[in-house]
């Protein structure tokens, strides 16, 4: 790139500083690098960043593709470019108490107050019933020996509780109201699990086609904690050796570009070891869930 130094009005991204920025990363240049080289010719910061994040996600993209894997699709999102303690959701400050790039993973707290997430328990209990998951095979629904728990779906909106959890959830990320599945609650007693699995549905099950025509694949995962078990129970990542701790009215939110285990958000609720857990789950699609 050009040492000499340009002006805000010439500040466009043109195919030529893509091709510029490529040829850094693949000579083994660091983002911040780049970036600084980019700021010392006269860039404005805003532009250099979002051209450079933009431009070598498409690269990498580009990449994956050429090898095999499945396209990158956007997903939801929470503000966390300034780094934020609290992400104002409208009714409540929400606290961000964990931040992973790669894979994905943020952990909230403060997401429900202990009200909201005893009404939510209260309004599930006397509708519980074994616990279903998605036949890829067959796009129907089917007994999971990998999973033991006990659940329900509330529908969208379905109650006061539900659709202001619904409409927090929407801003916290930045994803439409619409593109979310009906909120999901699930009740595990001593013993029970759900062995590590991925949320998304897998492209080469004969299913899956007839599942994303509701709207799409699934995107991102949003796991809340609506109250404490004594002991185990808590959301495993083993991809990345992580677990969070069920804390009620806290929540993990993980998010997935693309229907591989590229994207290292294999997760299973480890087993509870004493007393009960219950969470709600909201699963996230491309587009809205009908």
């Amino acid at each position: 790139m050009s040492s000499s130094r340009t002006t805000p009005s010439s500040q466009t991204v043109t195919p030529e500083l893509r091709r510029w920025l490529i040829e850094q990363a693949e000579a083994g240049h660091a983002a911040p690098v780049i970036l600084q080289t980019m700021l010392d010719a006269g860039w404005e910061e805003d532009v250099a960043v979002d051209a450079l994040e933009a431009t070598l996600r498409e690269h990498l993209n580009e990449i994956a593709v050429r090898q095999g894997l499945p396209s990158a699709v956007p997903v939801p999102e929470p503000p966390l470019g300034e780094s934020p303690v609290h992400i104002d959701v409208g009714d409540r400050q929400v606290d961000v108490l964990l931040a992973m790039a790669n894979p994905r993973i943020v952990v909230f707290g403060n997401l429900l107050s202990p009200e909201e997430c005893d009404a939510l328990v209260e309004a599930a209990r006397p509708r519980m019933a074994r616990s279903l998951t998605v036949a890829t095979r067959t796009g129907g629904e089917e007994v999971n020996d990998d999973r033991t728990s006990h659940g329900m779906f509330f529908q969208r909106g379905e109650t006061d509780v539900v659709r202001r959890l619904e409409e927090r959830i929407a801003r916290l990320v930045q994803w439409p109201v619409e593109n979310g599945e009906g909120l999901q609650v699930l009740h595990y007693r001593p013993g029970a699990e759900y062995k590590p699995h991925h949320d998304y549905f897998d492209p080469h099950e004969p299913g899956t086609p007839t599942i994303l025509q509701r709207g799409g694949q699934r995107v991102a995962t949003l796991v809340i904690y609506l109250n404490e078990p004594e002991k185990g129970g808590g959301t495993t990542f083993p991809d990345v050796h992580m677990e969070v701790a069920p804390r009620r009215g806290n929540a993990v939110f993980f998010s997935y570009e693309r229907p591989h285990p590229s994207t290292r958000t294999l997760h299973g609720g480890a087993p509870v070891i004493a007393g009960e857990k219950w969470i709600a789950t909201k699963w996230l699609r491309e587009r809205e869930f009908k």
